[in-house]
């Protein structure tokens, strides 16, 4: 079905590694799961094995994929030229389209919980919500009928209902499926098998490990194997060390008596001679133990970064808002919103794809964003909305370009674990989680007190995830955040308000 044979994968931009020496089969019906860091090339790969017309060009290859079946490719992100197409248009270009029955559609279109006649909308792809987009893409690749799934964060932007209807449905369409993901949730109960993608090193030594377990056994187990390999290449270190005391005293002896042994003994002097070469022969032989001594263990660390600002008074109103109607063009997308925010809320927005959460936060957003009692931060649910394609990390971030400010941003880049060579590359080289991390950083940087975010861990790793919860959950600031993210709402969100088309409910 899917065999990849010593792939080595050279990003051409600077000629870092991403993969090294990467060999797996993937088996009928498994759901194998690529976890890592952000920038590790999990993406990379899928678009490798999707081939044409996906294959990324800053990519130089060695080694060989052979796939033998149909497979279908759900992009991270709409494609840009797909963005400016209608429904229809978009739909068209699926050759199984037309070969659908009514009936047939209209099963698609209800296990997704979409209106039956999307396919044949006139709305423009990119006007359509987030989560509105996964699932009509979702859509457009089952009506070609795959064998093999390559998805890449499908979970991305999905209201609560329809990532369960997505977990069930790929733990029951009986199709092979090769998935990047950072939802922990849907790890555990979708992935069969996991595929640990590593950078090691300052991120300059690629690793990769193919796991035949399910997520949670997966933790557990590399948790236990981590300890136990520390455990015993402390024990062989300590009990190494001991031993190169004892050979030192003895070799300080030894030349000790050398030094002072008297000339006129001459058969003394053999015989220290000879327990010299002993101890040198000594020596040797430790040095043989070091090198086969248990390796201390290596794994990412996660993201590391801060958080902090003047809080606001926990009675200062922040927003007060009344609105009869939210829509965008004609179409009412929800009705009688009434909400308040004062200056220590961490309000979360759940709600159904396609109800305006994002068109609600960016109009909250512009509300706020010439306030000068408070200092406002916006994080889209696109990075890709506020970062210049060809600009630089380093020149995004940085404010007057002087050179002691460059070099405190290469620090803070580094502590997100971005490379030296990834510090210089155009932001739209990066990965959607570098480019999640790059907003972090310049929220960090602003110090604001009123945080407005989109789906913010919806491009982290489950490594990063826990520590980006921890610092929203400690950020002494008020929050008004757009989630889908379980583990981000119970751990982060003191409340929580459903919005619907007839306005807000408590969840």
């Amino acid at each position: 079905m899917l065999q990849i044979k010593h792939l080595t994968v050279t990003h051409t931009k600077d000629l870092s590694l991403l993969i090294a020496d990467l060999s797996f089969s993937l088996r009928h019906g498994e759901r194998l799961a690529l976890i890592g860091e952000e920038g590790n090339g999990k993406s990379t790969l899928l678009r490798l094995i999707a081939g044409d017309p996906y294959m990324p060009d800053y990519a130089e290859t060695e080694g060989s994929i052979f796939c033998s079946v149909k497979t279908g490719y759900l992009p991270q992100a709409l494609e840009e030229k797909d963005r400016e197409k209608t429904a229809y248009e978009f739909f068209c270009e699926e050759e199984s389209f037309f070969d659908l029955s009514p009936k047939e559609l209209g099963e698609l279109t209800s296990r997704l919980s979409l209106p039956g006649d999307c396919v044949y909308s006139d709305q423009v792809m990119k006007s359509f919500s987030g989560g509105e987009r996964v699932k009509l893409q979702i859509l457009r690749l089952m009506m070609g009928k795959p064998q093999l799934l390559l998805l890449d964060e499908p979970s991305n932007d999905l209201d609560l209902s329809t990532v369960r209807w997505l977990t069930d449905f790929l733990c029951t369409c009986g199709l092979s499926v090769l998935f990047v993901s950072h939802d922990e949730t849907l790890l555990r109960k979708a992935a069969t098998s996991v595929l640990l993608m590593e950078r090691l090193r300052r991120r300059t030594v690629p690793r990769t490990a193919v796991h035949r377990m399910d997520y949670d056994t997966f933790v557990k187990t590399r948790a236990s194997q981590f300890a136990h390999q520390e455990q015993v290449a402390r024990k062989e270190r300590e009990e190494f060390d001991a031993k190169i005391r004892r050979f030192d005293q003895i070799r300080s002896r030894v030349e000790h008596e050398q030094n002072t042994i008297s000339r006129g003994d001459p058969a003394g002097g053999r015989l220290l001679k000879k327990k010299m070469h002993a101890v040198m022969s000594m020596g040797r032989r430790f040095e043989r133990e070091k090198e086969e001594m248990t390796d201390m263990p290596e794994q990412e660390e996660a993201i590391f970064a801060k958080l902090t600002c003047e809080a606001l008074p926990a009675s200062k109103v922040v927003l007060d808002l009344s609105l009869d109607a939210l829509a965008i063009g004609e179409r009412v997308l929800s009705r009688n919103i009434r909400l308040m925010l004062r200056g220590q809320d961490k309000l979360c927005i759940t709600g159904r794809n396609g109800v305006g959460k994002s068109t609600l936060l960016r109009h909250i957003a512009s509300i706020l964003k010439d306030r000068k009692d408070i200092r406002v931060f916006y994080m889209p649910q696109d990075p890709d909305d506020l970062l210049p394609p060809e600009r630089t990390p380093v020149d995004f971030l940085s404010v007057t370009g002087e050179k002691e400010e460059n070099v405190s941003i290469c620090v803070a880049l580094g502590s997100l674990k971005f490379t030296a060579d990834e510090m210089n590359h155009p932001c739209r080289f990066l990965s959607g989680g570098q480019k999640a991390k790059l907003m972090f950083l310049k929220m960090a940087m602003e110090q604001p007190n009123v945080l407005l975010l989109d789906e913010p861990t919806r491009n982290l790793s489950p490594l990063s995830g826990p520590v980006v919860r921890g610092l929203f959950s400690a950020y002494p600031g008020c929050i008004l955040a757009v989630s889908h993210d379980q583990s981000f709402i119970r751990e982060v969100c003191s409340e929580v308000r459903d919005l619907t088309i007839s306005g807000f409910y408590n969840a």
